[in-house]
């Protein structure tokens, strides 16, 4: 039998809204369904109007000159509560996280772990925040450089990574002393709640943190619009990127975007089988296909073609598929229906191309009725096929053959994204060729193209990433605004 996560959410329908420190009922509520499991859902939750959405910005903006002017120890100290208290609920909130999202425990508990390091390094970086001085070319004037907060951000987040991806942009926003408004995925509402709960208890001024649950054509369409706000932080797909961007631009507004990605892995003809397959399985299909950093292009040469897709098809015929709460599961559901269908949808379209169909390409039914898909495999595609132009977020991965290095990263190259790519050598020549040439923000030799460190830069190019980085110490450039002050003394 599952056991299911018993977190204490009592506010759910009655008042899952938190505005300027205070929990509140919303305009409507929706059902947060478990997809591993549709007979036993999460819970209800609220929806906020847009008069509270103002309400909330209305509090941002008052409580931010106060954040931002607490002492640097305090500030230090609740950024690293919020990362023990993250850490040390790691296995509670991580089967929550699994019951809503989909993703094995393993990946549920990995993701709040994680959220609690990006906490605790922004809490050192609150005093790392040091200026500059430097020599001005007038006798008698000095100058200082000096980094300000933004203001009030704006912080939108996806539901494959409900925590992590929130943590990594709400912990520098408020390490740099900004005042938060997180309208998180409406998909994965337990897991916000479970967060603003953590940071509620930790004494913040009223307002400096809001969490408004809401649809993105209402709650996000009003938030994006607002002359209100000084900065707002996406992670999401490149069609609603565009409109945050088209929509914060006649304001002013600084606007960071993560977009989508259609990741190639390079398994060159040197590369070692075992190291090869396991970072495809961990690439692909780990989380589901459900990732940005997802692998989902495999660009094989031909000396080592055929040994690794027969050892790929034997390791993906191992893998668990099940509730996302089951003991060794790897693969949990697809987040929803409306995913599953999408899913389904592009395996018909590679059959319509002409793609082999390797394994997989099927809805699995199970002991639970979710929303279950095999891991899905296919060979001889083209590069120019839209199966391996469009972003799928499937456990699907399609190989696309090729004959040497030079044709690997064109094929690489050759798509409007930029994310990630990675390859898989044992030729130093071949993996320093390969990180010159390639045209994505992060790359991976010899590992999993799903997988960053929290302490460096995260972020793409082309239609992958559109503004400053995220994450270390790179996310001061977006959350901070440079002052120059010249002084001349009598």
């Amino acid at each position: 039998m599952i056991e299911t996560t018993k977190f204490d959410i009592p506010r759910q329908a009655e008042s899952a809204l938190y505005i300027n420190g205070e929990w509140q009922r919303g305009l409507t509520t929706i059902t947060n369904i478990n997809p591993s499991d549709i007979s036993t859902p999460i819970g209800n939750f609220a929806q906020a109007s847009e008069q509270q959405l103002q309400q909330a910005i209305e509090a941002a903006i008052e409580a931010q000159p106060l954040w931002e002017k607490t002492p640097l120890e305090q500030k230090q100290k609740i950024l690293h509560a919020i990362g023990d208290e993250l850490i040390n609920r790691c296995d509670e909130l991580g089967r929550l996280l699994s019951q809503e999202e989909g993703k094995s425990m393993a990946e549920g508990r990995g993701e709040i772990f994680r959220a609690g390091q990006f906490f605790q390094y922004f809490a050192a970086e609150v005093l790392r925040q040091i200026g500059d001085l430097a020599t001005s070319t007038r006798p008698g004037v000095s100058i200082e450089i000096n980094r300000e907060a933004v203001g009030v951000v704006a912080i939108i987040s996806p539901w494959n990574f409900p925590t992590a991806t929130a943590a990594w942009k709400i912990a520098p926003a408020l390490a740099f002393g900004n005042s938060v408004i997180w309208k998180p995925a409406n998909l994965t509402p337990a897991s916000a709640v479970a967060l603003t709960e953590i940071i509620h208890r930790q004494g913040l001024p009223c307002g400096t943190f809001n969490l408004i649950l809401g649809s993105g054509n209402t709650i996000g369409n009003a938030l994006i619009h607002s002359a209100q706000i000084n900065a707002v932080s996406f992670t999401g797909s490149v069609e609603v990127g565009r409109q945050v961007a088209t929509a914060t631009s006649p304001n002013f507004v600084r606007c960071q975007l993560e977009m989508g990605s259609k990741n190639a892995l390079v398994i060159a003809d040197d590369a070692d089988i075992d190291i090869a397959v396991e970072a495809t399985i961990m690439g692909s299909f780990s989380g589901t296909g459900q990732k940005c950093t997802a692998s989902s292009r495999l660009v094989v040469m031909d000396n080592i073609h055929d040994a690794y897709i027969s050892a790929l098809i034997k390791r993906i015929e191992s893998l668990k598929v099940g509730h996302a709460l089951e003991d060794d599961v790897f693969m949990g559901p697809v987040v929803d229906g409306h995913q599953l269908t999408n899913n389904m949808l592009w395996v018909d379209k590679a059959h319509q191309h002409g793609a082999e169909l390797a394994i997989g390409g099927h809805q699995l039914t199970l002991a639970h009725d979710g929303f279950y898909m095999a891991p899905t495999l296919f060979l001889n595609t083209k590069n120019q096929w839209d199966i391996n132009q469009e972003e799928i977020f499937a456990p699907m991965a399609c190989v696309i053959r090729v004959h040497d290095l030079d044709e690997a990263i064109a094929t690489v190259n050759d798509t409007r994204f930029g994310l990630t790519s990675g390859i898989i050598t044992q030729s130093l020549s071949s993996s320093t060729l390969f990180k010159q040439q390639t045209q994505t923000g992060c790359v991976m030799v010899n590992l999993p193209t799903a997988g960053t460190d929290y302490h460096v830069p995260f972020g793409g190019r082309k239609q992958s990433s559109f503004g400053p980085r995220e994450q270390g110490q790179y996310a001061k450039e977006f959350y901070t605004i440079v002052k120059t002050t010249y002084q001349r003394a009598y």
